[in-house]
């Protein structure tokens, strides 16, 4: 997958003990943002709760990352067992960073990921002023809904293929070797 992202910029999955940075990204996010993310005014606490919990829930996260740092992120969750072939997505990207593809490329990744993993409906819920969310769930054929202040979107998800699964594989595959070049850079720099 080659998304055409910001000099220095990458988006990869998150791996085990890169809670702090996704943790770090969220509570970066200007008042706007944070609001838009997360449904509201929120607590710096609250956040660190959530990013906690978030990242024990089956969650799949990618990160949007230039020079090591997270400056925006999807978060695909399961919505349960109830409705166990649905999921929910999540974006974040820092404002400056925005309005340049990168929210579009994290949602990519983010349906792939979903399509791989048996997910036929994929649910993007946001505050109904938030309308970049909304132009980026309609760029993918989102079908919107409007209720009660908020609009869910709702993608519809093709069935997992050899080729789904290759390029997920792949995709991961550079996302570890560059996550441990830039371990050894950093640790050689220290």
């Amino acid at each position: 997958m080659q998304d055409v992202l910001p000099e220095d910029g990458m988006i990869r999955k998150l791996w085990i003990g890169e809670t702090a940075k996704y943790r770090d990204h969220i509570l970066r996010l200007d008042p706007v943002s944070r609001r838009n993310r997360l449904g509201g005014g929120v607590s710096d606490d609250f956040i660190r709760d959530y990013v906690d919990l978030s990242l024990s829930l089956d969650a799949v996260v990618h990160g949007f990352f230039v020079n090591g740092v997270i400056r925006g992120a999807a978060e695909l969750r399961p919505l349960g067992q109830r409705f166990a072939r649905q999921a929910e997505a999540a974006i974040s990207v820092e404002k400056p960073w925005q309005s340049h593809g990168v929210g579009s490329a994290l949602l990519r990744h983010t349906l792939l990921a979903a399509r791989n993993r048996g997910f036929r409906l994929l649910h993007m819920a946001c505050l109904a002023d938030n309308l970049r969310m909304q132009q980026l769930a309609r760029k993918f054929d989102a079908e919107l809904s409007f209720d009660f202040g908020s609009v869910v979107g709702e993608v519809e998800s093709s069935r997992p293929t050899p080729l789904s699964l290759m390029r997920e594989i792949l995709a991961d595959s550079h996302g570890f070797a560059t996550a441990m070049l830039d371990l050894q850079s950093r640790m050689l720099r220290a």
